[in-house]
This record gives C-alpha cells, sequence and structure tokens, in this order.
C-alpha cells in the first residue's frame, strides 16, 4: 500500500489489556502471546482491506509484575523504578505484539515492515495530579506492610476496595510526543508501528531544555488520542472488553451506544455516564480527538469486531455531528 494513501484510511489503534492478557489467566508469557496471536487476526484483516495504522497498548498488569517481581528481590538486586518499568514493557509487549503480527502476515501471505519504537511522553512536572497520586499498581499489602512502605520510601499508598492496601502513583495528562518527527518519517517510509505502550514512558523538560524521566505513569488511551492528533490520523480505535459503550450501565435503563455525536459524548460525560477508572478516560480521549478537527472520527469497540467497526457496522461510533 503507497505511504500516501490518505489520512483518512490511517488509524491509531489502541489494543486494551484483554487483547494481551485475557482475565483469569495467571499472565505467563505463553498465555500472552496466544492471547496477542488472536487478537492480530483482524488487524490483518485491516491491513488487507487498505487500512494504515499505529498500534499503541495498554500494560497496567505487566507493570505490575514487574514492581512485584522488583519487590520481592529487593535485598538481592536495585529495585526498578516505575519509569524503567514503562520503558521495560514498551519493549517487552512491543516485541510480543511486532512478531505476533509478522507471523500472522506470513501467514495470510502479505508483508510490512514493523518498527517497535519505545515512546517518551512529555507531561508537566507541575501537573497537580502529581500531587494526587490515583493510579494504583503493582501488589496489594497488609495495613503493616503498607505502614513501613510509607514510612521507608515515603510512597502513598491507600486501601484498594477492601481488598488491601496498594501503591498509587500519579498520572499526568500527556502534553507531546519526543519522537514524533521520527514517528512521522517511518510512516512516511510504509513502516507500521507499535508506539506509545502503556502511555509511554513519563518525562518532563527541566529549565536547561534537557529531559528527564518521572516515576508516574499516563493514561494509555489519552496518549492514544495525543499521538493520533501528532501523525494527522483521523481514526482513533479503543479496544475495550466490550463490544459497545453503554450509558446507565448496570441498572434496568441500561443503553448500548452504536452513535454518538460530540455534544452528545460531552454531554454524558458530564453527567457522570463514564467513570474515572474505566470509560471516563476514553472518553475524554474521544472528546479531544473529535474537537481536534471534525473530520476525525472515534471507535470503540471489542477485538472481535474490530473490523466491522472501523467499517461503521459495529461498536460505537463518536463523530463531530
Amino acid at each position: 500500500m503507497p505511504a500516501d494513501n490518505g489520512k483518512e484510511r490511517l488509524a491509531v489503534i489502541a489494543l486494551g489489556g484483554n487483547s494481551i492478557r485475557d482475565k483469569g489467566q495467571r499472565g505467563t508469557i505463553a498465555e500472552q502471546f496466544a492471547s496477542t496471536r488472536r487478537s492480530m487476526e483482524p488487524v490483518v484483516e485491516l491491513l488487507e482491506r487498505e487500512y494504515n495504522f499505529i498500534l499503541t497498548h495498554g500494560n497496567g498488569p505487566q507493570v505490575g509484575d514487574l514492581m512485584l517481581q522488583s519487590e520481592l528481590a529487593r535485598s538481592e538486586v536495585p529495585e526498578i523504578p516505575l519509569g524503567i518499568a514503562d520503558a521495560m514493557t514498551c519493549g517487552s509487549m512491543g516485541y510480543m505484539i511486532e512478531q505476533s503480527l509478522q507471523n500472522v502476515m506470513i501467514r495470510h501471505g502479505i508483508w510490512r515492515h514493523i518498527v517497535t519504537l519505545p515512546a517518551q511522553i512529555i507531561v508537566d512536572r507541575y501537573d497537580p495530579s502529581m500531587e494526587n497520586p490515583s493510579k494504583p499498581i503493582g501488589p496489594f499489602y497488609t495495613q503493616e506492610q503498607a505502614e513501613q512502605l510509607v514510612r521507608e520510601k515515603g510512597w502513598v499508598v491507600k486501601e484498594d476496595a477492601n481488598r488491601g492496601y496498594r501503591r498509587y502513583v500519579a498520572s499526568p495528562y500527556p502534553i507531546d510526543i519526543v519522537e514524533k518527527d521520527a514517528i512521522n518519517h517511518l510512516l512516511d517510509d510504509g513502516y507500521l508501528l507499535i508506539t506509545g505502550g502503556g502511555g509511554g514512558i513519563p518525562v518532563y523538560y527541566e529549565e536547561d531544555g534537557t529531559i528527564e524521566g518521572v516515576d508516574c505513569v499516563i493514561d494509555k488511551d489519552l496518549a492514544s488520542m495525543k499521538l493520533a492528533i501528532a501523525v494527522g490520523a483521523r481514526m482513533l480505535v479503543i479496544i475495550t472488553g466490550v463490544p459497545q459503550v453503554t450509558v446507565h450501565f448496570g441498572t434496568p435503563q441500561e443503553k448500548p451506544l452504536a452513535r454518538l455525536t460530540l455534544a452528545q459524548a460531552r454531554h454524558y460525560y458530564q453527567q457522570g455516564e463514564f467513570p474515572p477508572g474505566s470509560m471516563g478516560p476514553k472518553m475524554m480521549a474521544a472528546i479531544e480527538f473529535i474537537q481536534a478537527h471534525p473530520q476525525n472520527r472515534v471507535i470503540i469497540t471489542d477485538v472481535a469486531n474490530l473490523v466491522e467497526a472501523v467499517e461503521g457496522r459495529a461498536g460505537t461510533q463518536i463523530v463531530a455531528y
């Protein structure tokens, strides 16, 4: 497919956790590879239909596993900072997605060169969220362990849904992408890209213009939205665990939504229909992406309905009007 096929057929596809690690699994590498291979089948079908895309992905469980490994081995090896764990999963999960995608393409008799690119995402070091950690990561602790971690490490540790205590970290808003020029050059050269995994690697600018990492996490759907705007994509596809967005979730009035305008999405968001811990960031990303250009379109669906949703026959379609 020509590299200049048109931005209307260029999408950023944000893979949710279920695309890589099924619920209820232990999360072995073999299990994650199997889930990823299944998820790449509809992605390759989009290639066959002459769509172009960048893949992003979540990394919550994988980062949690790394932090647990680090915690258990802290008496033997140096601990892994959270920002480094973000970077490590960009590479390890990018490898799984890249190889799985390559193998599905080979079986389908097609080929495109793929590059996995860990991306540094600029955040504001003075973002108010830095003072209000809201994102739980890593293992559960007892109250005694939690109090010790607060004393020894200065962590913010809170009770999480009556299941124990967890470390909470900041989740600042993504502002820009350090590697965006390189990403655009690779797209122009016809590469498929895997980048921005887990929301990318959080960094900020020092006063002298140098770049410094920060231990926090970035929402991958907001980072994917920023990436889509940076490359001029007209589609942002958010893959989650449900086929469509619903309102009045869990009530007798629950209603799936096949189509939403920008005004409707804003209304439901402001009414609190989309909780911060689940659909909220996805809808915030959708609203900002649609506001960026009237021809932009957001699709929210599960991986099984990916192809049908991209072609407008499934999922939830969010458009300007």
